[in-house]
């Protein structure tokens, strides 16, 4: 005796009539609205980006679809889409390796050689000039924009008052100020 009432439900989320098989595009319309969701949690856990698990998700169906009739067994459709999409998210993980592998190592705040040659004689230039301070403004200019030191920490790093430092710091940057505007 057979129990009455649906069939048990299947991995496959296709339910093929008795001796009926499927069209493909039947096929993609029921394993879609069942599993598109499950399938693109599966493929954005593996990419780490729902965009790209999209991608995949959607690439799998369309190889499914193109190969529906090839299918040995269509009532495991739903494990070809998931060995799919798996086998698309490795494929995707190694271009994304290959290509970091390969990309150029470029400064991004050089956009060209030029451009850090210039930095370079411009820094140049002010290590020049703060060499060329007397001592007391070269320490107080250094402690504070080199170190980012306080005015009480320079005060107490250098010996001398706050208003020392002060002092020695607004001669220092109007010294360099001076010498770095001065044409060569």
């Amino acid at each position: 005796m057979q129990p009455s009432g649906p069939p048990p439900p299947t991995d496959h989320g296709l339910d093929f009539p008795a001796g009926e098989r499927w069209s493909a595009d039947q096929a993609v319309v029921v394993l879609y609205a069942a599993h598109y969701r499950s399938l693109v949690r599966l493929g954005a856990l593996l990419l780490h980006d729902v965009g790209a698990g999209e991608e995949v998700v959607q690439d799998a169906f369309v190889a499914m679809h193109g190969a529906w009739r090839r299918l040995r067994e269509p009532d495991r459709a739903l494990a070809y889409l998931r060995q799919a999409v798996v086998n698309r998210a490795r494929s995707v993980l190694r271009r994304r390796a290959t290509a970091e592998r390969h990309a150029e190592r470029l400064l991004p705040h050089v956009p060209s050689a030029e451009h850090g040659a210039l930095a370079g004689l411009e820094r140049a230039a002010v290590v020049a000039a703060v060499r060329a301070l007397p001592r007391r403004q070269r320490e107080a200019v250094v402690l504070r924009y080199y170190a980012d030191l306080s005015e009480a920490d320079i005060a107490a790093a250098m010996g001398i008052s706050r208003g020392a430092v002060k002092s020695h710091t607004s001669r220092g940057m109007a010294a360099l100020r001076r010498s770095l505007e001065e044409p060569t």
